[in-house]
């Protein structure tokens, strides 16, 4: 069995976070050089199966979050990958992104506090008291929270499975794709708190059989880039007003 996670592409978000307000987290885009990252992490997937045995390709099962980024992220890797090899693709509303409650859309520190000084110090304490996988932001999901759901999700994962071979690829976002890494590899909390999340459009591979056990490579890691503000306008017309990130 292979499973492909593969992190949506740079979104609108990555380049500045006020356009998580211009357009809720649920409806962020990808840049366009995001939809190209995607486009180089689904020739990494296609070059890599190329090289499997015949007897070893599997129809591929593509599954993505509900998130327009993720959405997006889909679309460009079946551009790349050969419509031979791709059986159902499916979304599924457990792979979204960690609700951060009434922390959503406002991710600098500083202006959280400011907002919501009492709440602020509460999950300040909660992180510092039992740990940030345990912490929930108010009203909002813990990553163990995610952690949970992401589990839910892999049950069906697997009772897709044939025989432990199939193929399968997950668009989601960095705290669900590492939630379903911990999950698959029984990796302890302490392997979470020390992981980072996966990079943009970064393709991790687990792969393996139940006989023998499975591991986890990173597959490709994607080049970053921070695109200028007239090349967002030039993309995205006047739809997003971008203000510089303090430093």
């Amino acid at each position: 069995m292979r499973i492909f996670l593969v992190r949506h592409g740079e979104s609108l978000g990555n380049i500045d976070d006020r356009s998580y307000r211009q357009f809720g987290d649920h409806n962020v885009p990808l840049t366009e050089w995001g939809y190209r990252q995607v486009l180089e992490a689904g020739e990494a997937i296609s070059a890599y199966l190329k090289g499997l045995p015949s007897a070893e390709l599997r129809k591929l099962s593509v599954w993505y979050s509900p998130f327009l980024r993720t959405r997006q992220s889909k679309d460009a890797l079946l551009e790349v990958l050969s419509a031979e090899l791709i059986g159902d693709t499916r979304e599924d509303y457990l792979l979204r992104e960690q609700d951060f409650g009434l922390f959503t859309e406002i991710y600098d520190h500083a202006e959280q506090k400011r907002k919501f000084p009492d709440e602020f110090e509460k999950w300040a304490r909660l992180r510092n008291n039992n740990g940030k996988f345990y912490a929930r932001p108010p009203d909002g999901e813990s990553r163990a929270d995610v952690a949970q759901r992401v589990r839910l999700f892999l049950q069906t994962v697997m009772h897709d499975a044939e025989n432990g071979r199939n193929n399968v690829i997950i668009v989601g976002h960095g705290v669900t794709n590492r939630a379903f890494e911990m999950n698959f590899l029984h990796h302890p909390v302490d392997w979470f708190e020390r992981s980072d999340n996966p990079g943009n459009a970064d393709v991790t591979l687990i792969e393996g059989r139940s006989s023998e056990g499975y591991r986890s490579i990173l597959l490709h890691k994607s080049t970053d880039r921070v695109k200028g503000q007239d090349e967002l306008r030039e993309a995205y017309g006047s739809e997003l007003t971008i203000t510089p990130k303090a430093e």
